[in-house]
């Protein structure tokens, strides 16, 4: 990699984790370069309305996003509109390779590469993101006080949405594919003891009905094939995450379902040099804020690891 350029702080992944990762490690004079990927901004992008972001009544997540990059060019981080194709965690400094040819190697590795819900596969379903289909009730279940609404799913995480929509709507309807539940004892007593949840067992959504909003779902049944209809305002889909760490598979300790591993309390991971921050390394909060907020962990872990050379690192033998 003769050709290849120097950077003291590379990020992998734009979004709130690697956005802020790029201002603080900017800030400490590092000269960060940010590589954006297929999505810049991260899921956000695909959000209408935000309304729990620290500072803003309302916001729209593109305009936050925008807003965030603006920042971390302020501040002297250099974003590039570009996608990594290959990196190699061997040896210090780290290769990374691009897709337009460009190279780097760095001396510290940020990944901030996220993760992307499962959805259901649907025209209807896509064409209502972010018109009453979501695939995150903490995000969006405020705006369905008073509304009747729909869950897909089956395991502890759609338990979870199901009941935290209870707070807001006055109808919540769990479809599930299956005659019985994934999620464990506890969350299954406490779901069937909330008068507000009605389970639709051996169900399928079918279609999402509407045109500019959610109107309803259909629902097929995986018995028999008989179709019904469902009048609802919402539909949710929690049927799981897929983290994106293809580019990593071999070279960092994951979990069983992929998450890059970290140490506790940090972000560093089973590599010394490479920190990993947002939803790539969390399935359980996944909110922008929490992803920014590790972002910034993250570069001033960087940041003492160029200073110092210390950190703690997750031993590969324990997390895999």
């Amino acid at each position: 990699m003769s050709d290849a350029r120097a950077v003291k702080v590379l990020i992998i992944g734009s979004g709130p984790a690697g956005y802020t990762a790029a201002i603080y490690a900017a800030r400490a004079a590092l000269d960060p370069v940010l590589i954006e990927g297929l999505q810049p901004g991260g899921q956000l992008t695909i959000t209408t309305e935000v309304e729990n972001w620290p500072g803003d009544v309302s916001v729209q997540g593109p305009d936050l996003m925008v807003r965030m990059a603006e920042q971390a060019r302020h501040v002297g981080a250099e974003l590039v509109s570009d996608m990594v194709t290959s990196v190699d965690l061997s040896k210090r400094p780290f290769a990374v390779a691009c897709d337009s040819g460009a190279r780097f190697l760095a001396e510290t590795l940020i990944i901030c590469t996220g993760a992307s819900a499962r959805w259901l596969g649907l025209a209807s379903e896509t064409r209502l993101r972010g018109y009453g289909v979501s695939a995150c009730a903490t995000c969006d279940g405020f705006f369905f006080r008073g509304k009747t609404v729909a869950v897909v799913g089956g395991g502890n995480t759609a338990v979870e949405e199901a009941m935290f929509l209870t707070n807001f709507a006055q109808k919540v309807h769990l479809v599930h594919r299956r005659g019985e539940l994934r999620a464990d004892k506890t969350n299954q007593a406490r779901l069937m003891a909330n008068p507000k949840i009605e389970l639709h067992w051996h169900a399928e959504v079918e279609d999402v009905l509407g045109e500019s909003g959610v109107e309803g779902v259909r629902l097929r049944d995986t018995r028999d094939g008989t179709l019904s209809e469902l009048k609802v305002d919402g539909l949710f889909v929690a049927i799981g995450h897929v983290p994106a760490t293809e580019l990593f598979a071999g070279q960092l300790a994951m979990d069983d379902e992929g998450y890059i591993v970290k140490a506790p309390d940090s972000t560093t991971t089973s590599v010394k040099g490479v920190f990993a921050a947002g939803d790539v390394t969390d399935k359980q909060y996944r909110q922008a804020v929490t992803a920014a907020g590790m972002g910034c962990m993250a570069a001033l872990e960087a940041e003492r690891f160029i200073a110092h050379g210390v950190g703690a690192h997750v031993d590969v033998s324990a997390a895999a």
